[in-house]
Parts: structure tokens; C-alpha cells; sequence
């Protein structure tokens, strides 16, 4: 395909879609059961808890039988390899184990929402597209779509003040280190003209590393830290816990580390 744009032809290429099938999957699975839930209220959410895992179920078939060779795609943001496709299925396992946990807890605690799995697949697919990231942008936009979702997970129990207490925390802290993380990226765009993680290492092997690269990748770690709770960017974390419903938490202590 192809365009004008300053006089000049400009030629667009289609992404391969292969590599990226059960992100694709997931995504298009989690919008449907939206809709589903949307029209048959809370009464479905029983139906979409346990189609939601079927998702993951299937989507974990499409991580193994798809390309695993280090192929990448959208522009070289995205790759399939298979340190990608064995984190994933970890990833599926938790989600879906988490998912069928809480089963039982949300009808004990009256917290059936159908919105519930579905906050679950959101999250997952965040994190699937972080372990097959390869770009600061990409990284950045898997973050972000798994932190919107798990800030709504651990405020889900809507009448608890811990809970909400917990959602609050977590939100704040998340930005702020979201910000970080950003701030870092742009520095390292700024030190080194390139996004991508193997233009940046191939620039630190060059030896041309300033101290304003070292400084952007600091604030990368720095907001990384933040999001695993690695010590001593962890304080958030026992408020969260402790205040986020339990299989919440038993959710955000696998999966989002994995």
C-alpha cells in the first residue's frame, strides 16, 4: 500500500499479525465478553468467569503452536521467541488460577461482577505484551494497560474502606512511578536517538554511554522497582495486600512479578 504525503510516496506495511495472535486473541475475547456482560448484567459473570478461562486456555494454545523463533513484527516492537512464549504460559496459568479462585469469594462476599474476569484478561494481556516487548514504547504500553486494570482489581470490593484505601495507594504510587519510567524513557531517546532495546545496547557497547544515559536508565529501573515492589521501592505493598480482596492479591503476587 502506499500514500502521498509532502509530495513524496510513503509505503505502509502491514504488521505481521502471527507473532501477536494470542495478544490479538485475548483482546478481541475481552471486548465480546464486555458486551456480553453489559447484556446480561451480573447475573453472567459465573458465565464470563469461566469463558474468560476458557480464553486464557486458548490462548495459551496459540503461544505454543505459534511462531517461536524470534521473529518480530509492528515495526520491530514485538517479538515471539520462546523465553516469551514459556513466560506467557506462566502468565495464563496464574490468570486463570486466580480467576477460578475467586470464583467461590466473589459470591460469598456479594462481588459477582461480570466486570471482574474480564479487569483479569485486561491485566493479562498487559503483561504478555510486556515479556515480548522490545522497545521502551511497547514495554510502556504494556505496563500501563496492566496497571489500569489491577488498580481497579484491588478497589473492587467497593464497600470496604481498605479496599478502596488499597485502590487509592496503589493508583498514586503507580502513576508516580509511571511518570518515572517515562521521564527515564524520554531521556534515553534524548541520550541515545533509538527506543529500541537493541539499538540502546548496541549504543552502551559502543562505550558512548554519558552520564545523562546513566541517569535515564536509572529512572528506568527506578519505576520498574516501583511496579514489582522490589525493596526499596516496596512500601506500597502491604497496604495493597492487605486491603485488595484476597484472591486480588493472591493474583497480584503471581502473575504482574512473573
Amino acid at each position: 500500500m502506499g500514500g502521498e504525503l509532502s509530495g513524496k510516496p510513503v509505503q505502509y506495511e502491514v504488521p505481521d499479525l502471527l507473532p501477536a495472535m494470542p495478544e490479538l486473541w485475548i483482546a478481541a475475547t475481552a471486548l465480546t465478553l464486555l458486551v456480553a456482560g453489559v447484556l446480561g448484567g451480573d447475573r453472567s459473570t459465573g458465565t464470563v468467569a469461566w469463558l474468560s478461562v476458557a480464553v486464557l486456555a486458548v490462548a495459551g494454545l496459540l503461544v505454543v503452536v505459534g511462531p517461536r523463533d524470534g521473529v518480530t513484527t509492528f515495526a520491530g516492537m514485538f517479538v515471539a521467541d520462546r523465553f516469551a512464549a514459556f513466560t506467557k504460559i506462566l502468565i495464563l496459568i496464574g490468570s486463570a488460577t486466580a480467576t477460578l479462585l475467586s470464583l467461590r469469594y466473589l459470591r460469598d462476599e456479594a462481588l459477582e461482577r461480570f466486570e471482574y474476569p474480564i479487569l483479569i484478561l485486561t491485566a493479562s494481556l498487559g503483561m504478555m505484551m510486556m515479556v515480548s516487548a522490545v522497545d521502551v514504547i511497547s514495554l510502556y504500553l504494556g505496563l500501563e494497560l496492566q496497571s489500569l486494570s489491577l488498580y481497579i482489581l484491588a478497589a473492587f470490593k467497593r464497600d470496604s474502606e481498605k479496599s478502596t484505601e488499597a485502590g487509592l495507594k496503589y493508583f498514586v504510587l503507580g502513576a508516580l512511578a509511571s511518570g518515572i519510567l517515562l521521564y527515564g524513557a524520554t531521556l534515553v531517546y534524548g541520550n541515545t536517538g533509538a527506543t529500541s532495546f537493541d539499538h540502546i545496547a548496541a549504543y552502551l557497547d559502543e562505550g558512548e554511554a554519558t552520564l545523562g544515559l546513566w541517569f535515564a536508565l536509572a529512572f528506568l529501573v527506578t519505576g520498574l522497582a516501583f511496579k514489582v515492589s522490589a525493596v526499596p521501592f516496596h512500601m506500597w505493598t502491604p497496604d495493597v495486600y492487605e486491603g485488595a480482596p484476597t484472591p486480588v492479591a493472591a493474583f497480584f503476587s503471581i502473575a504482574p512479578k512473573i
